[in-house]
């Protein structure tokens, strides 16, 4: 296996007179072994970045390394990678057998009969072994991802690169398959890019996620610290599941004015703050507190507007009176809550954020000491 390091990839298209730049200076080192996904909306550039490095789109200047080949110029099947695809891309007309020994029969010159068995013990570590002689149409959306991925692990690359492999699949077979992919990847030990724009197999699945915005690299980090301690705005309110609350405030000498409410800093977020003018003030929906009567300046007076129950919890849309300013809110499934109820919400200071209101860069982020993280207990 192998180390692969993006240096200042940029990638720029030519759309008449005009320059689309794609990729925009991504620099990141994926190390040997490690499960990197890379995630962002819609046209940010993810896929872009994964089709240079396969070598299926040209590079308008960095470099790509893998060990200690500059791959750059290199043929896609002379890169030793291997990729999968969203659509799959099997060959209708072949057997699955085929199919997964097709690449090694046109790129190696492996005899018959050790191609044969590599297929057998790759369909078996699948548990496709029962289709071997199908062809893709005989097969159902999970069956036709794992034949793609047997035929990327059976010809042992060094790098794996994973194009939104489960976006086909329905809600319950994509968590299934997230699990497989994560017990393959630990059993293999291969180096891998996984481009997603699901923030939910970006935060299961990565030992780090690569966040892209408009082909620029916002962070790399572990899926907890883009949570905890996101490096912008637009991090924060991309990762997360209901989003961020933020709220456009002013700083006045150590307390954040808005439309909604005023918010007193401790000195600690103050001193972090302090300089700035413009500010936005975030808070993840978890972190609110619903209580009983006000008990300070982070409690503040709110109407419920709408409540979706999930079952193990409910997402709760606020409203401050007299704005048009809403909190969302995450609360117990158990706790029992109507539309136009009054109530308290309490933003905690030890879980709020800031950030500057031009740039967008984070000011102060919620720190979370190893107090807070609790251990499984074992025997």
């Amino acid at each position: 296996m192998a180390e692969l390091e993006l240096d200042a990839l940029t990638k720029v298209f030519q759309d008449g007179d005009d320059e689309v730049v794609a990729v925009d200076d991504v620099s990141v080192e994926i190390d040997d072994g490690e499960f990197l996904v890379v995630v962002g909306p819609s046209g940010c550039g993810k896929s872009t970045t994964l089709r240079m490095v396969a070598g299926l789109e040209s590079v308008t200047s960095g470099r790509i390394r893998l060990g200690d080949r500059i791959i750059n110029e290199e043929r896609p099947q002379n890169r030793d990678i291997a990729m999968v695809f969203q659509s799959y891309a099997l060959y209708p007309h072949m057997t699955v057998r085929e199919n997964m020994s097709f690449g090694l029969e046109e790129s190696t010159e492996m005899p018959d009969d050790e191609v044969r068995e590599r297929v057998e013990d790759t369909a078996g570590l699948m548990g496709i072994e029962g289709l071997l002689d199908r062809r893709p149409t005989e097969l159902s959306g999970g069956q036709q991802q794992r034949v793609a991925l047997g035929r990327a692990i059976v010809r042992d690359p060094e790098v794996f690169l994973m194009d939104e492999p489960l976006s086909n699949l329905d809600a319950k077979l994509r968590s299934q398959m997230r699990t497989e992919l994560q017990r393959l990847q630990e059993d293999l030990g291969v180096t891998t890019m996984y481009v997603t724009h699901d923030q939910t197999e970006a935060m299961t699945m990565g030992d780090r996620i690569a966040i892209l915005d408009g082909g620029r690299l916002q962070q790399v980090a572990t899926p907890l610290e883009c949570y905890h301690e996101p490096a912008n705005q637009f991090v924060a309110g991309f990762v997360g599941e209901p989003s961020m609350n933020f709220f456009e405030m002013r700083y006045e000498e150590g307390r954040l004015v808005g439309d909604a409410f005023e918010y007193p800093l401790p000195a600690e977020i103050d001193e972090a703050v302090a300089g700035a003018t413009d500010v936005v003030l975030g808070i993840r929906p978890e972190a609110v507190e619903l209580v009983g009567e006000r008990d300070g300046g982070h409690d503040f007076p709110v109407v419920v507007d709408v409540v979706e129950p999930m079952g193990n919890e409910n997402t709760v849309y606020l409203e401050f009176e007299d704005t048009a300013e809403t909190l969302v809110a995450t609360t117990d499934g158990m706790l029992r809550i109507t539309e136009d109820e009054r109530v308290t919400a309490r933003i905690p200071e030890d879980a709020i954020h800031v950030f500057d209101g031009t740039t967008g860069e984070a000011l102060h982020n919620r720190t979370v000491v190893d107090e807070e993280v609790a251990s499984v207990p074992t025997e």
